[in-house]
């Protein structure tokens, strides 16, 4: 078990990373922009490294240069299908693992991607949060990848662990809602650390709430109620600074 004990964002991404102990790479095919752009920021946040392609075209370039430990494919690209892109990543990175992104009702897609050598697939719309647990699962099967520590973040007696998503104090589980749970994993991977609202909004929201740091607040109370209530209180305010989250007592 690996305890939390640096104030450094990178140095507390190293759960997961390459044999070789640099970041992941994970190459994002989709011709929906904002789609590739927001899996790219949710990916982002696990220290890995990403590149992002709208065709297959484009993809198997892509490739060739970045070589990445994984890929995430749209099964409907605009100049091939993500059949044809996958064969043709195959001849160059033969054991590569690929998660396919498909239509909710596409079931002859999943087996077809399946069948053809797709490692996993999910349909849309999905979670981001269920992405980047696929993409853990495919990477520490097909053993490309090494864990410099436990995906257990501790602070105190607070625990989260980023494959499970349990988050216990004191050994009790507390429920979290996904929002939750992103605003707790960014203060554990920076214990003592004062966030600011705009650090906060970057990294959680990404501001998609048009920078109204009000959500913030909102969302950190509703964090006390569960983390810190009967307790000693970890979640403090710094008046005029932000919020930092450390040991109680």
């Amino acid at each position: 078990m690996a305890t939390v004990n640096t104030t450094s964002d990178a140095q507390a991404r190293t759960e997961l990373r390459r044999a070789d102990g640099q970041p992941v790479r994970v190459l994002v095919v989709d011709d929906e922009s904002t789609l590739t752009e927001l899996l790219s920021m949710a990916l982002r946040l696990e220290g890995w490294e990403i590149r992002t392609a709208g065709d297959g075209f484009t993809a198997v370039q892509t490739a060739s240069g970045f070589e990445p430990d994984v890929v995430v494919l749209d099964m409907m690209l605009p100049d091939m299908n993500g059949l044809e892109v996958l064969r043709r990543l195959r001849a160059q990175f033969a054991e590569i693992p690929v998660l396919f992104l498909t239509a909710k009702d596409a079931v002859e897609d999943r087996i077809a991607g399946l069948t053809a050598g797709g490692d996993d697939y999910v349909t849309k719309p999905f979670s981001l949060e269920e992405v980047v647990a696929r993409l853990r699962g495919l990477l520490r099967r097909t053993g490309l990848t090494a864990r410099a520590e436990s995906t257990l973040l501790t602070v105190g007696d607070l625990t989260l662990d980023e494959d499970s998503h349990e988050v216990r104090r004191a050994g009790e589980l507390i429920s979290l809602t996904a929002t939750e749970y992103e605003l707790l994993r960014y203060l554990m991977r920076n214990p003592k650390r004062v966030l600011s609202k705009a650090q906060i909004l970057d990294r959680v929201w990404n501001y998609d709430f048009g920078g109204q740091a009000n959500v913030v607040e909102l969302y950190i109370s509703y964090l006390r109620k569960k983390i810190d209530a009967g307790r000693d209180p970890m979640i403090h305010t710094m008046r005029g600074a932000g919020y930092v989250l450390k040991p109680a007592g």
